[in-house]
């Protein structure tokens, strides 16, 4: 039995920054009717509010919902008639300067430094620190050819490991990589939300499109919880059009 559907953000629910569908938030919302919903994704909280929160349904059963940007470092609730910020663990400055110097180096080195790119290519988001190869305002056409073999950032994210060798360093998204401090990535944000939520690791189930060594979902596999790759969002409706119909028996 699961009590907790946990799933990754772009190119799982939505595309890539893209807001919800209506279709989606719809179905995210009969989801909520039957169980509790976690959404764990690379991106800051004002992304989740423009991509999820804000697009639910009015009667969405919001506080069934645990929302928590920045790779887990961060946890949403909604509180009395708002959302609310649980916790937030955040980077000082010094490893924060210490990661864009580590990026601008690694950049310079595999000839990326000077390509075009549509606004900030480094963000940070306090307690993470990610990049995005074509910039964080890219266009999703150019975004889905740049680098559809992970081969530009496996590259960077081995260098960025030798450079960094005590912070955590995923790929994420289509394009983007994540920094944050050691042993913090999805396994890590699960097991906070199942001490947040009390459902065991075991009572959950999670859904993402980068379950694979390197990916930025393998930690979840990694930690024992139960997963569910899927290729992309249409998938994604489909896996939850089925866990539905489960949970309603």
């Amino acid at each position: 039995m699961k009590w907790l559907i946990v799933f990754d953000l772009d190119g799982t629910l939505t595309e890539s920054k893209r807001s919800l569908s209506a279709e989606m938030a719809g179905t995210l919302a009969r989801l909520l009717a039957v169980v509790d919903v976690a959404v764990i994704s690379g991106g800051d909280w004002p992304q989740f509010d423009r991509q999820v929160a804000s697009r639910l349904p009015e009667d969405a059963a919001r506080d069934r919902l645990w929302l928590m940007p920045t790779t887990g470092t961060k946890l949403y609730r909604f509180v009395d008639g708002g959302w609310r910020a649980i916790y937030a663990e955040l980077f000082d400055d010094a490893e924060k300067a210490a990661i864009r110097t580590a990026f601008d180096r690694a950049l310079a080195d595999a000839g990326l430094a000077n390509e075009r790119i549509w606004g900030e290519r480094i963000e940070d988001r306090g307690s993470q620190i990610t990049y995005s190869g074509l910039g964080q305002d890219a266009p999703l056409k150019a975004k889905e050819t740049w680098d559809a073999d992970r081969a530009k950032r496996t590259a960077l994210q081995k260098t960025l490991r030798e450079a960094l060798p005590g912070l955590s360093i995923n790929l994420g998204g289509t394009t983007s990589i994540d920094v944050t401090r050691a042993g913090i990535d999805k396994g890590y944000g699960l097991k906070r939300l199942s001490e947040e939520s009390g459902v065991p690791l075991d009572g959950m189930l999670f859904i993402g499109d980068a379950i694979y060594p390197g990916g930025n979902d393998y930690p979840a596999a990694e930690i024992g919880v139960d997963t569910v790759k899927v290729r992309d969002v249409a998938e994604t409706g489909a896996v939850v059009a089925a866990i539905i119909a489960c949970l309603k028996r």
